[in-house]
């Protein structure tokens, strides 16, 4: 059975808008690209013609790929989870215990992750650690680096 990726209604957005620019963007100008190294004869030796060919092998494959996520993409409805346990959309404000670090980190679905803002996903070991977690509990989450010890100390939406 397929899995089933869990949106915000902006990261659907974010995906729908990536897959248009692919489309009616990107695809155009590559076949433009192709055309016109076509025009110049000789294929075989022909360096702009096989450049633009691997761009639209590599174009064709996001475009796939976007639309298979997509097509397995429901958007959230965030209102009908428990603010006060850590779950999908959570910002879970985190200690290090070791460390003594303070950290918020966002719960998102895989397609959604973006590490330079604190969005992870809720199948990284970290998330998978914190789901279903509240406010005051220490958890310990195994991670190539070893084992981390974490006390979540807020949650919100």
């Amino acid at each position: 059975m397929s899995e089933i990726n869990y949106l915000t209604e902006k990261g659907m957005e974010e995906l729908k808008e990536k897959l248009r620019y692919a489309k009616e963007v990107e695809r155009p100008k590559v076949i433009e690209r192709i055309a016109e190294a076509r025009s110049l004869g000789d294929l075989k030796e022909n360096s702009e013609y096989h450049a633009a060919k691997e761009e639209q092998g590599t174009i064709e494959t996001k475009i796939s790929q976007l639309e298979i996520v997509l097509s397995k993409a429901r958007v959230l409805d965030d209102s009908k989870f428990d603010p006060n346990i850590v779950s999908i959309l959570s910002h879970a404000k985190i200690k290090n215990l070791k460390t003594n670090k303070i950290k918020t980190y966002t719960l998102v679905s895989p397609a959604e992750v973006d590490v330079d803002n604190d969005k992870i996903s809720i199948q990284s070991p970290i998330g998978k650690g914190l789901l279903n977690k509240k406010v005051g509990e220490i958890v310990e989450i195994d991670v190539p680096a070893g084992t981390l010890r974490l006390e979540i100390i807020e949650v919100s939406r």
